[in-house]
């Protein structure tokens, strides 16, 4: 991970009091324009973020499987879904299926995912600062400021505008 990514992550780590206290207050001012706002910082943040230099939401945090993504994956190695559940996945303290280990097992070296055209929903909608209803998501953008760069400097750049 490159050093700038890693200075923005310990950032967002050394103020997750401060951004919870933000996203608080944030709930209850319920801004129209949220949506807008962060869809527009997401973008902003990606222009010169590269995940490729990154990958820490493959390295630390697993996505929740659904049976669509796990028949999907399946496919993806011509196997039958039983037969990948038990080579990959694990059932969580929620009963939802996760991977068995971390980082993800299709994480390559250069930070490549090797089942790409096959990721689970979840991968291909993280961080979700991209999408609507920011306001119910701002739970996942607090866990998700401590682990993905980009998501850290949407948020420092929302608590200059609210």
């Amino acid at each position: 991970m490159l050093a700038a990514y890693k200075k923005l992550i310990d950032s967002a780590i050394l103020k997750k009091a401060e951004t919870k206290k933000f996203f608080e207050k944030l709930k209850k001012l319920k801004p129209k324009d949220l949506d807008r706002v962060t869809n527009k910082l997401h973008d902003q943040a990606f222009e010169h973020i590269d995940c490729l230099q990154c990958a820490n939401c493959c390295r630390t945090t697993g996505p929740l499987l659904k049976n669509k993504d796990i028949e999907r994956l399946a496919a993806h190695f011509k196997l039958r879904p039983s037969v990948f559940t038990e080579k990959y996945l694990r059932i969580d303290e929620d009963g939802d299926f996760i991977f068995k280990a971390m980082p993800c097992p299709f994480l390559g070296s250069d930070n490549y995912c090797s089942v790409y055209e096959s990721k689970p929903s979840a991968c291909a909608n993280y961080p979700h600062t991209q999408q609507r209803d920011q306001l119910q998501k701002l739970k996942i953008t607090y866990h998700n400021s401590m682990i993905c760069p980009a998501v850290a400097e949407v948020v420092e750049a929302m608590k200059k505008i609210y």
